[in-house]
């Protein structure tokens, strides 16, 4: 939508988020990843101090707010503003997101939860909270592979979404692959 201020001679333009999928995205990011990187990590290590002072606080700290921002950025402006849609399965983005993190990881939200859930267990020298931690990726790995991957080739064909080509099987999360989005690496150059 654009406004133009005639008085004044002074062009305005308002981008419009779709602000239903923005809406969407905070209920299901307050639910989800709330529970997973916040009430869980909490109900595990309820009564425990910090197990860290110094240089080590600050860089377990961090890490937490790398694993926040990249969810954040990756929930709101990549799959809401983008994409018109939000992480959760039943409400999922219009279009296959290929911009920002998604560019060189296919899942940067999950990474950026896992090191919400890592920093916290550094920060309280948890086990329990590593352990937790372990158990949350191998159930991202196989949500990813089991309804994830079917999903996005059902939707957006082979030529879109074809991550087992660059990797030889199920991509790894955490490999810097890029994503062409059916075009060649030349082309986006």
């Amino acid at each position: 939508m654009r406004l133009t201020a005639e008085q004044h001679r002074t062009k305005i333009v308002i981008v419009r988020a779709d602000v239903p999928a923005v809406a969407k995205t905070l209920l299901f990011t307050a639910l989800v990843p709330g529970s997973v990187a916040g009430i869980v990590p909490w109900l595990i290590r309820r009564d425990s101090a910090l197990a860290v002072r110094g240089a080590e606080l600050e860089a377990a700290a961090v890490v937490i707010v790398l694993g926040i921002a990249i969810y954040l950025y990756t929930a709101f402006w990549s799959f809401a503003a983008i994409g018109g849609g939000t992480p959760a399965p039943i409400a999922p983005t219009k279009i296959l997101v290929v911009q920002g993190l998604h560019r060189f990881v296919r899942n940067p939200m999950y990474i950026g939860v896992g090191l919400i859930v890592g920093g916290q267990a550094w920060l309280f020298h948890s086990l329990p909270l590593a352990v937790y931690l372990a158990f949350m990726l191998a159930a991202a790995h196989l949500f990813v592979l089991f309804y994830e991957e079917p999903t996005l080739r059902k939707r957006f064909g082979e030529e879109h979404y074809c991550p087992a080509k660059s990797s030889g099987g199920h991509p790894n999360p955490l490999k810097i692959s890029m994503i062409t989005h059916g075009r060649s690496k030349n082309d986006l150059n």
